[in-house]
């Protein structure tokens, strides 16, 4: 409860004017947009009443935005926002913001500045979705770094702890901050906690197997009987396997292997300089099909039961389709986790891809060299910022707290090099290009490849607010394989709607058999199903693991344990 003093109109004088030199700055920035979504368009070549229109309107919130304020700090506790953020939106949640009239009235300015800019973007001329997609990203970015909590001075949770410690979170911070500029990373987590095969990638087994590419895992027994076919299953190369392979209550190895599969796992090597020559055909022969080699060797059948995850699931489709080629059914059966095939709408990574930026990669390292760990680490970062950037520069520079162990974030800190010419030419070929669901345009490992003539059965799995795999893309593999295909859409998001452990029976995922309509179509249709789609799968996968069998003992006479799981590659850290 604050009376209407004059310090108080001052400051309220004083925002009305920052925010009225604000709007144009918003406009100014908003030239640039324009300029960076098409360039051939002149600067605020937009309808100037539509324009006028959007700045009366915004004016006008502002000052009842500021009236609101003002009433319900004069006469009453402070209550509900007159501007809402967003669901989700957890910068504001604490009491010390609506408190104060003045931290009350900033945040709720900023949310209305930040909807201002939205709408600015949509008036904004463009020549296609790209460019409008494109301003719409460089525009959440800056909201999200101008936001209020990301500042010492304009955050009272920072100023009330800081008092409160007498300056401790201060030092804190300030100490953490130099440890994280030393790591050259943000600590999302307390990392002292989990060590790689001993609380986390823990599964039992062997390593089998390994060249200048890979480590070949395999899993030990859980069952007293396994099936006669056993599952290779393929992770992807830019970043470490052990997503799943976290923790026992959450590791979908164990679940596979508690299935009754004998299940052998592609650990990828985390490249160093000697390895930046490797091409993407270096990765298909000597990954998934040196790999389909040893594995159908050492459990003497004709065929392997395949699964792949994300970029895993496009590098081993591309894998089959050139054994394909050379007349080698490899698979009986394909699983697909949150895999492109068809990169049509790849979602906001495809706005850093485009032939500039791809013609700087290739000069740089398309004839050797690696893409460092940190710069793709960096990207997939800023695609959810305020979760995974300017939540810990507030949590750990600003409050000098300790981020808490969770090993997902562990995970997620222990990224990978990829070699130069291997990136570019995925880069290129498949995001930029699309090229992959043209039969016969490709050329991988001196063949022609056709997704077209695998013909497997097929499971699908997409998640529904994946950002990284957009479900509606997922979804368009069911056009390009043509086996039985199996689509299933799991909630949550590119991780979290993949580690989704049946035992814990959290979230839903939707199923409907029909997949000759286009995605919406399918949606409108699909039943929702309680619970995780790790049961789902597991009944359909085990009708092809074929007869029951005793374990065998890990590896062969020919290929003889190297070292116990989770092995040395998956250890070695991107410098």
């Amino acid at each position: 409860m604050v009376s209407g003093s004059n310090h108080d109109d001052a400051f309220f004088a004083s925002a009305m004017h920052f925010l009225q030199t604000g709007q144009g700055m918003l406009q100014q920035f908003a030239d640039a947009l324009s300029k960076a979504g098409n360039p051939d368009v002149p600067p605020l070549a937009v309808d100037p009443q539509t324009l006028t229109a959007l700045q009366k309107k915004y004016s006008d919130q502002q000052m009842a935005l500021w009236q609101s304020v003002m009433g319900k700090h004069q006469q009453q506790p402070a209550g509900d926002f007159f501007v809402a953020p967003e669901p989700g939106d957890r910068r504001f949640v604490a009491p010390e913001w609506r408190e104060s009239p003045l931290y009350d009235y900033l945040h709720q300015a900023y949310l209305l500045n930040v909807r201002y800019l939205k709408d600015l973007v949509e008036t904004l001329p463009t020549v296609d979705d790209k460019g409008r997609d494109r301003m719409r990203f460089v525009a959440r970015q800056v909201s999200d770094a101008l936001s209020p909590s990301n500042f010492a001075a304009t955050n009272p949770e920072f100023i009330k702890l800081a008092l409160e410690t007498k300056g401790q979170s201060i030092t804190d911070g300030i100490n953490n901050l130099i440890r994280d500029f030393e790591k050259g990373r943000i600590t999302m987590t307390d990392e002292s906690v989990f060590e790689i095969g001993r609380n986390i990638a823990a599964s039992e087994g062997a390593v089998i197997f390994e060249n200048e590419v890979m480590q070949l895992l395999q899993y030990s027994p859980l069952t007293p009987k396994v099936g006669t076919r056993p599952l290779l299953v393929v992770p992807p190369c830019i970043n470490k396997f052990y997503i799943m392979d976290l923790q026992p209550d959450n590791s979908l190895i164990r679940f596979m292997v508690e299935q009754g599969n004998t299940v052998f796992l592609v650990s990828w090597r985390n490249p160093q300089e000697a390895q930046g020559q490797l091409t993407w055909d270096d990765y298909l022969e000597q990954g998934p099909i040196e790999a389909l080699h040893v594995v159908r060797d050492i459990c003497k059948v004709k065929q392997a039961n395949v699964l792949g995850f994300c970029v895993g699931g496009t590098i081993v489709t591309s894998a089959l389709a050139v054994l394909k080629a050379r007349g080698d059914d490899a698979a009986a059966s394909l699983t697909l986790l949150t895999t492109l095939l068809d990169f049509s709408d790849t979602g906001e990574i495809g706005l850093f891809i485009d032939e500039n930026a791809l013609a700087a990669r290739e000069q740089a390292i398309g004839q050797g060299g690696l893409l460092p760990a940190r710069d793709l680490q960096n990207t997939f970062s800023f695609l959810r910022a305020n979760d995974l950037v300017w939540n810990y520069v507030t949590s750990n520079y600003l409050k000098g707290q300790k981020p808490a162990a969770f090993d997902l974030l562990y995970w997620n800190s222990d990224s990978t090099n990829l070699p130069g010419p291997f990136a570019c030419w995925y880069m290129r070929h498949l995001y930029h290009e699309n090229s992959l669901r043209i039969p016969g345009k490709l050329s991988m490992c001196g063949t022609g490849v056709d997704l077209g003539q695998l013909d497997m059965p097929v499971y699908l799995l997409a998640t529904r607010e994946d950002h990284i795999v957009p479900w509606q893309s997922a979804y368009r593999t069911t056009r390009l394989l043509s086996g039985p295909r199996r689509f299933v859409l799991g909630a949550s998001g590119h991780i979290a709607g993949v580690i989704n452990p049946a035992s814990k029976n959290k979230r839903s995922y939707w199923l409907n058999p029909d997949v000759k309509n286009d995605a919406d179509h399918w949606l409108a249709g699909a039943e929702e199903k309680k619970g995780s789609w790790w049961t789902d799968w597991a009944a359909w996968l085990r009708p092809m693991a074929g007869k029951e069998r005793s374990p065998r003992t890990l590896g062969s006479a020919t290929y003889r344990p190297i070292e116990p799981a989770p092995g040395r590659y998956v250890r070695e850290r991107a410098v």
